[in-house]
């Protein structure tokens, strides 16, 4: 009987954490947005391969133990971010101009898997492309959220809810 009060009780939770699947950005985060110059094919591409580039420094301070150690990543990363772009623009044959801020940067109002966030000035770093009109590239990366990708089908999702099952059933 008390398994059974368990498991309802586990079941009851995982329906009420699901039908809120939500990603909630805290108040003290470091949010984080590539402009791309235009929404042209080119641009657009430019704008993907500068992400993937930037992967090594963006998995560094998402590795962070606190927003402290986030910011100092971020401040000592500055150059080497900007070498890597300017790398991946000269292999492209793209002509642009780069601008890279860290500080407090204005987001307009965003709405991601059905939750509207504030347009407002935020702490981020922001690369903008060229004009910086096109479509961007945004995550968090301190707390790190950057790596929630929904076009990646190789992911392991795990559950804690369902280890907790998965003892209480195994156990006889």
């Amino acid at each position: 009987m008390k398994k059974a009060i368990i498991i309802l009780a586990i079941i009851i939770l995982i329906l009420c954490i699901n039908k809120n699947e939500q990603v909630i950005i805290p108040k003290d985060s470091i949010r984080f947005r590539i402009i791309a110059n235009s929404n042209n094919i080119e641009d657009q591409s430019l704008k993907r391969k500068i992400v993937n580039s930037l992967e090594e420094e963006i998995s560094d301070i998402e590795s962070s133990n606190d927003i402290n150690e986030a910011r100092k990543k971020i401040n000592n990363n500055i150059v080497k971010i900007e070498e890597k772009i300017n790398k991946k623009l000269e292999e492209s044959n793209y002509n642009k101009n780069i601008t890279i801020k860290y500080g407090n940067n204005y987001f307009p109002q965003k709405e991601y898997k059905g939750i509207k966030y504030e347009e407002g000035k935020y702490e981020s770093l922001v690369i903008t492309i060229g004009e910086g009109v096109g479509d961007n590239f945004w995550c968090v990366l301190f707390p790190p959220l950057c790596k929630i990708d929904t076009n990646n089908k190789n992911v392991e999702y795990t559950s804690l809810v369902k280890e907790i099952i998965n003892k209480y059933t195994n156990k006889s």
